[in-house]
Formats: C-alpha cells, structure tokens, sequence
C-alpha cells in the first residue's frame, strides 16, 4: 500500500461501494450525491478508475449481464477496498483534525 494519499476519484468510488455492490451508472450517481454534486464523474474517468481499481484488486466484479443488449457490470468492494477505505478515511480525519488545531491556535476558529 502507498503512503501517499489516494486519488479523490478513487476515494470516491470506494466510499460508493462501502455499503452495497452497484453497476457504473448507479456509483456515478452515488458519487453526485455523496459529494452534493460537486464530483460527476464521466463516463471515461469512471471507468478508467474502476478498471484500476479492479487491478489493484481493491474492487471486484460482483455480476456480469446484459441489460437492454449493453453488458453491465456490478462493482463491489474487496476485503482489500475495505480496509484501504477505513485507512484513508483515518488518514483524511487526522488531517481534518490537525487543520482545525492549527487553524484554533491562530485564533481563526474554535476546534470541533
């Protein structure tokens, strides 16, 4: 595992699976609203991510089918994207924290 944070995209896409496997078209929705429509992701970052994602073996392929004559594939997360999530998610708290201690300390606000 990297020491270096991961990717906001990526960051993103794990949070979207963290609480049920879905198919390309409901993550990005799932991203919209996670992020109060500030991240929509297109079409080919999405799945460029979950394509790495699925390298890294941070995801898995959950079902294969054809809807509509187009196949679809739903994404869930790995044991591996599990815990790289609780680790980012750590990782970005105590950055949060510390901002707010340092920001408390200049007088900009008061912390959490």
């Amino acid at each position: 595992m990297s020491e270096r944070g991961m990717q906001e995209l990526a960051l993103l896409l794990l949070t979207a699976l963290a609480n049920a496997p879905r198919h390309g078209y409901a993550i990005a929705q799932e991203v919209k609203e996670i992020t109060g429509g500030r991240v929509v992701p297109r079409t080919g970052a999405l799945y460029g991510a979950l394509d790495r994602l699925l390298a890294e073996g941070l995801i898995r392929v959950e079902r294969e089918e054809v809807v509509d004559g187009r196949a679809r594939r739903t994404f869930a997360l790995s044991d591996a994207g599990r815990e790289r999530l609780a680790v980012e998610a750590e990782r970005m708290a105590a950055t949060a924290r510390e901002a707010r201690r340092r920001l408390a300390a200049g007088g900009a606000v008061r912390p959490a």
